[in-house]
């Protein structure tokens, strides 16, 4: 089972490295070719990317690496952890939000997209259907209802 998050991680890493590798060489050059480098701002400009370039693809192998790592079948089948999806119901309103457990590089709030390490998906992770859930909305606790869970074992296998 192939992670989604892997295409876009490795995709931003070929992309940094064509950049460090073709463009970068090719800044430098020019820069080099107009003479004095103490005072040569575009040659200075190039080099802090470099060095940028540099630290971000060591980071992104190093992200690459910890989540191939991961091993799908320790995350559970029976409750929410990574990758799940949750279908939540408000105890008082009936109303419905949904949440899904996703890698911090996939955050986004708005789309109810969070981090396990998060407090909302602190609160969420390990939860089965019909257990009931405080989640902080709009600044107060508000209760729901698991209706529906999805792990990514559903989502992916």
């Amino acid at each position: 089972m192939r992670l989604p998050i892997l295409d876009k991680l490795e995709k931003t890493l070929m992309d940094s490295k064509k950049e460090l590798e073709v463009d970068i060489p090719k800044a430098l050059k020019i820069a080099t070719d107009m003479g004095d480098l103490s005072e040569n701002a575009e040659y200075k400009a190039a080099k802090e990317r470099q060095m940028f370039l540099e630290s971000r693809i060591s980071q992104l192998q190093k992200r690459i690496g910890d989540i191939t790592s991961i091993d799908i079948n320790r995350i559970p089948k029976d409750r929410s952890g990574l990758g799940s999806t949750l279908l939540l119901k408000h105890v008082d309103s009936g109303e419905e939000r949904k949440f899904f457990l996703v890698f911090p590089e996939e955050v986004d709030p708005d789309i109810g997209k969070v981090s396990m390490a998060s407090p909302v998906g602190k609160m969420l992770a390990g939860k089965m259907e019909g257990d009931e859930v405080e989640v902080p909305v709009e600044g107060e606790r508000q209760s729901f209802e698991v209706i529906q869970l999805k792990t990514i074992h559903h989502e992916n296998g």
